[in-house]
């Protein structure tokens, strides 16, 4: 579901199937609640996640559905597939069926994933512009130097898309570990740009999206809900990383 943006005397006719002159005598009469305030204005804007009351009784609830997921390696990031399980076999959450994938990560990868109901915030999420910190540890299948450093950090070309990608940060954690931080997500681009110097990579962890980090007592295939502020914090704009 996304967060479309409508009137409150329209939606309240489209839902309840009535005439827009019997939606102001329900306000007139002060019966109808948005979340939980009697409101009169009929031309209020609302959206897809505001709890709507007629004498209590729901016209729309549905709440928007934050969760961060601990993605084992071997799940792929998708709601269906024929081949391969799926992170939402995952989830026992009751809005399981309404959930969609905020930033993919690859099969093989592990780590942050996001699922969500609210299509506005998973856009933002995903958005080339958006200026979101991405953070993954990487091991590699040969040694690493500060020549990575120095490369990742001026931006790599890619012909296939004519485009040259986002400063990133590269730190060294061991031979041949890394903790790279990316403000994009291209198609492969941590096996493209590690495999400019023919190294390739052996294992991708998500780590951190924005100022939301993966939770450190979520075990592969677990978890857990976020709140209000958490969701706040995964699409709060990064400062550049280098």
């Amino acid at each position: 579901m996304s967060a479309r943006r409508s009137r409150l005397d329209r939606l309240i006719g489209r839902q309840l199937g009535i005439s827009r002159d019997a939606v102001r005598l329900l306000l007139a009469q002060k019966r109808i609640k948005v979340n939980g305030k009697i409101v009169e204005a009929r031309d209020l804007i609302v959206d897809g996640f505001s709890v709507i009351t007629l004498d209590d009784n729901p016209v729309q609830s549905q709440p928007a559905v934050y969760l961060m997921l601990h993605k084992p390696c071997g799940v792929l990031s998708a709601t269906r597939d024929g081949k391969h399980p799926v992170v939402t076999d995952l989830v026992t959450h009751a809005a399981v069926a309404d959930l969609h994938i905020a930033g993919r990560l690859d099969l093989h990868a592990s780590g942050l994933l996001l699922l969500t109901n609210d299509g506005a915030w998973s856009r933002q999420l995903s958005h080339p512009v958006s200026g979101l910190n991405k953070q993954y540890e990487v091991s590699l299948k040969n040694p690493i130097n500060t020549d990575y450093i120095t490369a990742f950090a001026e931006g790599m070309y890619f012909g296939y898309e004519n485009i040259t990608t986002r400063p990133a940060q590269l730190e060294i954690l061991g031979e041949r570990t890394a903790r790279v931080t990316l403000q994009e997500g291209r198609y492969h681009q941590l096996k493209r740009m590690f495999g400019r110097f023919r190294n390739p990579v052996l294992g991708i962890h998500r780590t951190a999206i924005g100022e939301l980090k993966l939770d450190d007592s979520l075990q592969a295939g677990q978890y857990r809900e976020l709140d209000s502020s958490e969701a706040g914090a995964a699409k709060k704009p990064s400062i550049c990383p280098g």
